[in-house]
């Protein structure tokens, strides 16, 4: 029997769209073993709408990866703990990937799995930390995959602000143009670097310039009601810099010690005001990634 421990992830960090993300101290727990049938069991916080089986994403995509290796498995019996909100933009991915890879006997190191995760999900933004944990910046060439950690432990707590909406990645994607400006292109690549080097010199200061960005978040601000006022609102209270999570809806705040509380308590009021309740974590940075034990 193997167990893998996956954290949440939150992906683009402002202006790293597509490339850069996080990795989250909240975990999916998830369980599987050899059987002679599917066998799907659903535990934890959040288990409404995942289904129970063939259908079911993280076997989806385990079948995914032993098609692709030539690999012919038994069926599995998984247990799956939940306690990442799903649909809310802390995407906890590349669990399948890792289960199918361990059951088939491991034949896969750790940046074949992220280029095939990379391959289904269509970028590396949230597979990368999930994977390696810390924050992470991933670069795509034509034949291959350049990811980068920037750092394992900042010295900073994470704040995610939860709106009780869902916010579907197709619906958040579909509403993006289809070209941008090269003012915003430069303004976007700006940004990113300082970002990388905020990060690296952990001059968190920077970050509250270094988190904007034009080539997704005001676009997706019509799927949550007060989302650029809640982002501001987090600066004005003491946090280092807010971006949005992922396609959304939830936000983040990357927030020196001792203030999270405060910045938590205004983002979510100004949410209210907007109409939208919400829920507030405030979390460490996962360093190790996904990790595997056999039972």
């Amino acid at each position: 029997m193997f167990q893998v421990k996956v954290p949440a992830t939150s992906a683009n960090l402002g202006p790293g769209f597509d490339c850069m993300g996080l990795a989250l101290r909240l975990y999916n727990y998830i369980q599987a073993e050899e059987s002679e049938k599917l066998e799907i069991i659903l535990k934890g916080t959040y288990t409404s709408n995942i289904p129970a089986d063939e259908t079911n994403l993280l076997w989806k995509t385990a079948c995914r990866l032993w098609q692709k290796i030539g690999f012919q498995p038994r069926f599995l019996k998984i247990t799956l703990e939940s306690h990442v909100p799903p649909a809310r933009g802390l995407g906890s991915s590349s669990t399948g990937l890792i289960i199918a890879n361990a059951v088939a006997g491991s034949p896969l190191n750790k940046l074949q799995l992220l280029e095939i995760a990379s391959e289904i999900e269509g970028h590396p933004d949230n597979v990368s930390p999930a994977l390696c944990g810390g924050i992470t910046l991933t670069v795509m060439d034509e034949n291959k995959l350049i990811p980068r950690t920037l750092a394992k432990s900042p010295k900073f707590k994470a704040v995610v602000v939860i709106p009780d909406i869902l916010v579907e990645t197709e619906k958040a994607r579909g509403i993006l143009p289809a070209s941008v400006s090269r003012t915003d292109v430069i303004f976007n690549a700006s940004r990113v670097g300082l970002l990388v080097d905020a990060f690296v010199k952990e001059e968190y200061d920077l970050l509250a310039i270094a988190t904007q960005d034009r080539i997704h978040q005001n676009q997706r601000a019509s799927l949550i009601p007060g989302m650029p006022e809640a982002l501001k609102s987090a600066v004005r209270a003491g946090a280092y810099g807010a971006a949005l999570s992922g396609s959304g809806p939830t936000l983040i705040a990357f927030c020196p010690y001792g203030k999270e509380d405060q910045i938590a308590m205004t983002m979510k009021n100004v949410l209210q005001e907007n109409g939208l309740s919400s829920a507030a974590l405030t979390l460490d940075i996962d360093s190790e990634g996904a990790v595997l034990t056999e039972i």
